[in-house]
């Protein structure tokens, strides 16, 4: 009985066997141009469907790559987390919230200055704004920069009006005012109009490579009313000291491995009177009634129990 069963497997494998050499012959007759693609290919129609399993895996196994988050993001902790542990245990309460925000930020953000995504983004908003008070968004009306998260440089200070010196802006002399205009030219025609705000304006000016936006040939008369003075908070992630401040001018340039410029009064409070570069956010700050001054963020006296919970 057995050999009956084997002799009948082998003769269904003979016919298989010739059935797939008839079908190859018939291939090859048929579609000529075909047969020759294959083998210019490297590839036997006999070997066709072992090939399309092999693509099959490859694919597989690239799509889910592909479709994987990148390596960590999907380990941050969500802000609601952050902010819990932060709050416990009952001894954590009388601690400063610039220390907190500390702890928060080396939990959060990447060892390496980069672009963030848009996720990390988020997360980091809803933490400052708890924590600060400050409504910062990575993204305001639609507009977003290159990077939120980067160097910081010093810069001189800018001429307010034509005639403007150097001895007219206080007692920060050692950066300097530069030769030229900010991006936006003149804060004030002439002296006599001069205002308290565009004094501040100056005083606690920033800038940022609007230069590099995607779209500012195309869009420069809506971008360039739409960053004129434009609020921002900068975070320095190594202290935590942050400052709103206007943006007045445009760069720097790339080459120089910086993201960011800020006056001599914003770098003084950001870091000191030797701190000339360093690892900063740098957030839009949401404020259309114009309610959020210019200058320091002293969110140590913020009671946090007042502000608006996310």
């Amino acid at each position: 009985m057995k050999q009956n069963s084997a002799q009948s497997l082998d003769l269904f494998r003979q016919k298989l066997k010739l059935k797939s050499l008839e079908a190859g012959e018939n291939f090859k007759k048929n579609f000529p141009e075909a047969h020759q693609f294959l083998l210019d290919k490297g590839l036997e129609l006999k070997k066709i469907r072992e090939h399309s399993a092999k693509l099959i895996s490859a694919g597989a196994i690239t799509g889910t790559l592909l479709l994987a988050p990148p390596t960590g993001v999907g380990e941050l902790p969500k802000p609601t987390e952050v902010i819990k542990s932060l709050d416990e245990p009952d001894s954590n309460r009388n601690r400063l919230p610039q220390k907190e925000l500390l702890e928060a930020l080396s939990k959060m953000l990447p060892q390496e200055v980069r672009p963030l995504l848009r996720d990390e983004e988020k997360r980091l908003e809803q933490v400052i704004k708890d924590i600060t008070g400050i409504p910062a968004k990575a993204t305001l009306e639609e507009e977003h920069l290159n990077t939120i998260y980067g160097y910081i440089g010093a810069e001189q200070h800018l001429k307010r009006f034509p005639g403007d010196t150097l001895e007219n802006h206080g007692p920060y002399y050692k950066e300097g005012i530069a030769p030229g205009l900010g991006a936006w030219g003149y804060f004030a025609k002439s002296k006599d109009q001069l205002t308290p705000d565009l004094i501040e304006t100056e005083k606690w000016y920033s800038v940022v490579q609007t230069l590099y936006l995607p779209g500012w040939n195309s869009r420069q008369p809506y971008l360039r009313d739409w960053y004129k003075y434009r609020k921002l908070m900068i975070l320095n992630t190594k202290n935590g000291n942050a400052v709103v401040t206007a943006i007045a001018d445009s760069g720097p340039a790339a080459w120089t491995g910086k993201h960011f410029g800020g006056s001599p009064e914003v770098m003084e409070y950001l870091g000191g009177s030797r701190y000339k570069k360093g690892a900063v956010l740098v957030f839009f700050v949401d404020d259309p009634e114009n309610k959020i001054k210019l200058g320091p963020v002293d969110y140590n006296k913020i009671n946090k129990e007042n502000l608006i919970q996310i």
